[in-house]
């Protein structure tokens, strides 16, 4: 006869080494050793330009309320310049995409576009600031050609190589059926270029967004760009270590909230693939309750 013991629960002790094996306990440790390495090492450092993380936390948090003394709270500050970060992104993709794919299926239009594209992703954003903003003067229209700028050249780029990454059988296959070249960009190229569109989002985004507060630095009276020199300006140094903080923010609400979501949905089908972190936790788990959880046989 056999009998099979009652798995016991976990213990407080137990729960806490699994979670200890997660990537969110990591991801939060690397935070609380960064604030703790500012508030200790600040005080330390040979300038009072460096302010605690709790003064900065303040500042953030006034204007999170609203409670600024800017021309522009955050929210409309934020607002001006993602509006100028759209236009500017949707025109580069809109650009870049056809462009790409035109140079990865034609080796006459990627010689001819080769140099521009390698000339764009060499050019510092910071060059096409200080030129848009001589070009165009101040205003809405210098931050929006940066970002197109900025963006252009790192969507050309990946979708170029997202084509010469699709499967030459695939397009031997197309070619033997007489498929168009229409037709085959459509139902051959574009799926297999859906890693390298996401791609084409990410960078084009990160540089467009790096492009555009340089621009409302330089070439602007409004903006999230022109509140930190705003704030520069007012020698709050909170105020500029604040808005930093607010921009990786924005950056990982925009990864997590929409890039990823949207990478699960377009990717569904993909057969999912376990992470060694998610393994080892199970590992960890399986350890601590292996002994008390093994039946005894009995003869």
């Amino acid at each position: 006869m056999t009998t099979v013991a009652t798995p016991l629960p976990p213990s407080p002790w137990q729960k806490a080494r699994t979670f200890a094996a997660t990537p969110r306990f990591a991801r939060i440790l690397s935070i609380m050793v960064f604030l703790l390495a500012w508030q200790f090492l600040a005080p330390l450092l040979p300038t009072d330009l460096i302010p605690a993380p709790l003064r900065v936390l303040q500042f953030m948090w006034d204007e999170v309320r609203a409670i600024t003394l800017a021309r522009a709270n955050l929210y409309e500050a934020f607002g001006i310049s993602l509006r100028r970060l759209a236009i500017g992104f949707a025109l580069a993709f809109g650009v870049g995409v056809p462009v790409g794919l035109l140079m990865g299926v034609s080796r006459s239009i990627e010689n001819f576009f080769q140099d521009f594209v390698v000339v764009g992703l060499a050019m510092p954003s910071l060059v096409w600031a200080l030129l848009t903003g001589i070009w165009f003067g101040m205003g809405d229209t210098s931050p929006v050609v940066t970002v197109f700028l900025a963006a252009l050249p790192f969507v050309i780029i990946n979708m170029f190589e997202g084509v010469r990454d699709v499967p030459k059988d695939l397009t031997d296959m197309a070619a033997a059926f007489r498929i168009g070249r229409g037709r085959t960009i459509r139902h051959v190229i574009m799926g297999s270029l859906m890693p390298f569109f996401f791609a084409s989002l990410r960078y084009g985004l990160a540089n467009g967004w790096k492009g555009l507060v340089l621009a409302e630095v330089f070439a602007s009276t409004s903006g999230a760009g022109w509140t930190i020199q705003y704030w520069r300006d007012a020698h709050r140094a909170q105020g500029v270590f604040g808005y930093a903080l607010f921009f990786v923010l924005f950056a990982l609400l925009l990864e997590r909230l929409v890039f990823q979501r949207l990478s699960r949905r377009v990717f569904r089908w993909r057969p999912e693939i376990v992470s060694v972190n998610s393994t080892a936790a199970q590992a960890v788990a399986d350890e601590t309750m292996r002994d008390g959880d093994r039946p005894d046989e009995d003869g």
